[in-house]
């Protein structure tokens, strides 16, 4: 239950941020467009989720555990853009990796420290 939780959120989020920088720009929100934009880093992060899960036995729900998963999302999405013709822009690249870095390893520590408080 934690695992399909933790992975929905971070679908969730990538998808708000794909869903901001389109708003930002004056593009579509359409769910489709959204899609669209989102998918090189949903692929980054399903991959890493993999990785961690089946290759290092633990589920990436904490905020050490997190850190690759949020380098392999920022890494994977901006080469799949890259070899898809989108955008990779240098100030693309930072905003990506602050705004997914504070969105995925923000809500986990905000849970640990629910967690924590409320044993």
């Amino acid at each position: 239950m934690r695992i399909t939780a933790g992975l929905a959120l971070d679908t969730a989020l990538i998808c708000l941020f794909a869903a901001i920088g389109r708003r930002s720009h004056g593009e579509s929100g359409a769910l489709l467009a959204v899609a669209i934009t989102a998918w090189p880093f949903l692929a980054g992060v399903a991959t890493g989720w993999l990785v961690l899960l089946f290759a290092f036995g633990r589920a990436p729900l904490r905020v050490p555990d997190a850190i690759p998963l949020w380098l392999a999302t920022v890494a994977i999405g901006m080469v799949l853009r890259d070899l898809t013709g989108a955008g990779t822009a240098f100030s693309f690249i930072v905003v990506a990796t602050v705004f997914l870095g504070t969105a995925l390893l923000g809500w986990r520590a905000l849970a640990t420290r629910t967690i924590a408080a409320y044993p």
